[in-house]
């Protein structure tokens, strides 16, 4: 009961998701292909709406659901990690039509073969949470 309101948030989010067709495969192959603006305007509002959350977690100190403050750690200077992690991340993405967003929209709406997309990014994340320690972060 007492995550209901992380059920009611998921939910608004797959319908926002579904409204904006952000979850579609088209619309995600035709902006890596330079096809459409519309990916990228989702994509940039989210950018911004997520810069100002930071900015007013900052600035109102706020805390986490179970009370404990937000923490955010200043950047490292290795650009090449970035590098490293969007390639493989966009890779993923380009190659599969969907980020974890969508994935779980995807088969929500009934498209099934999703769920082998969605059943080997979670392979691919146990995987790096026991290869971790071991990576150069």
């Amino acid at each position: 009961m007492k995550f209901i309101k992380f059920l009611i948030l998921g939910t608004l989010f797959g319908i926002v998701m579904a409204k904006s067709e952000a979850f579609s495969w088209f619309r995600i192959q035709e902006m890596f292909r330079f096809q459409a603006f519309h990916m990228y305007g989702i994509i940039g509002t989210a950018v911004t709406l997520g810069v100002i959350g930071v900015a007013l977690i900052k600035k109102f100190n706020l805390r986490d659901f179970k009370g404990n403050p937000i923490v955010f750690y200043p950047k490292d200077k290795s650009i090449s990690r970035y590098l490293i992690g969007g390639t493989i991340f966009g890779l993923g993405w380009a190659l599969s039509g969907a980020c974890p967003g969508p994935m779980v929209v995807n088969i929500g709406y009934g498209y099934l073969t999703m769920a082998v997309v969605f059943v080997f990014a979670l392979i691919g994340t146990y995987l790096y949470g026991i290869i971790k320690d071991k990576l150069p972060h």
